[in-house]
């Protein structure tokens, strides 16, 4: 049974220390505003899942609330790397990060077999990749019917999984629009689901070809607007790329990325 509450109330009742936690969103209706309010309870030992992991991982990396990465391509889209993920990786600060990377493709149908309850994925990938022989969790199998060589890797089962939508109704039902990525597999594998959206309706207005998740689906709603932002949010607020060319320059250096969590996240500072 859905239930509404505040996103601190949310992310205490629902992420606990050592989770595996996916927080996804392709670009758009990236769940920030989670993000940050998991900083500021200060979750440890978190092994985070994300297809293309940007700013959000990055900040939750330097806050020191994450000791695994589960991923496919990672970086700050259109500016550069992932500055916070580097130091944790070459220089252990504020902490070592195990990481276990893949392809988009093996990510997506991993997250696909997680929503259908599989305990596998199968899939054609990975021909002439070189990550098999760094990443453990790739294997070779023989289909029983035609003997083809096909990829398979473990399921993506996260405990949490937040994802950010434009909408949710009384009942508790929640829509997506514009451009949605995995979103509805998240929900589905999660063993523990959260949804921020942007506001409460009456009735969800839904678009043709729009998703829209039925409120058996998820645990927990948050209202939260602007909680995808620097992100956008189709109908309600366009993406910041500002703030997406200044996070280069506050990431690279310690002593700022510091200054700019007292004063953005935990608000221990002017802003």
């Amino acid at each position: 049974m859905t239930t509404f509450s505040s996103l601190a109330e949310a992310i205490r009742d629902g992420v606990k220390d050592g989770d595996s936690v996916a927080m996804e969103g392709f670009t758009h209706l990236i769940p920030f505003a989670a993000g940050h309010e998991i900083i500021r309870q200060e979750k440890r030992d978190l092994t985070l899942i994300r297809m293309t992991p940007d700013l959000i991982y990055d900040q939750l990396v330097g806050a020191g609330c994450v000791k695994k990465l589960i991923f496919s391509w990672g970086g700050n889209p259109g500016v550069g790397s992932l500055h916070r993920v580097r130091d944790a990786i070459e220089n252990q600060f504020p902490r070592s990060l195990e990481t276990v990377e893949h392809s988009h493709a093996a990510m997506a149908n991993a997250y696909e077999a997680g929503a259908s309850g599989l305990p596998l994925a199968v899939f054609r990938g990975y021909v002439g990749s070189e990550l098999p022989l760094v990443n453990s969790q790739i294997a070779k199998i023989t289909c029983p019917f035609s003997g083809e060589e096909l990829a398979a890797i473990p399921s993506i089962l996260p405990d949490v999984g937040i994802v950010h939508a434009q909408r949710a109704d009384r009942k508790g039902n929640v829509l997506f629009e514009g451009i949605v990525g995995i979103q509805k597999e998240v929900v589905l594998s999660a063993k523990h689901s959260i949804v921020t959206v942007e506001e409460i309706v009456d009735e969800l207005e839904a678009s043709p070809n729009a998703c829209v998740l039925p409120s058996w689906t998820i645990n927990t709603i948050a209202v939260v607007p602007g909680g995808a932002k620097p992100s956008y949010a189709h109908g309600y607020y366009p993406r910041d790329n500002q703030y997406y060319k200044d996070w280069d320059n506050i990431a690279r250096d310690r002593e700022q990325f510091t200054v700019w969590l007292n004063n953005s996240v935990y608000k221990k500072g002017e802003q």
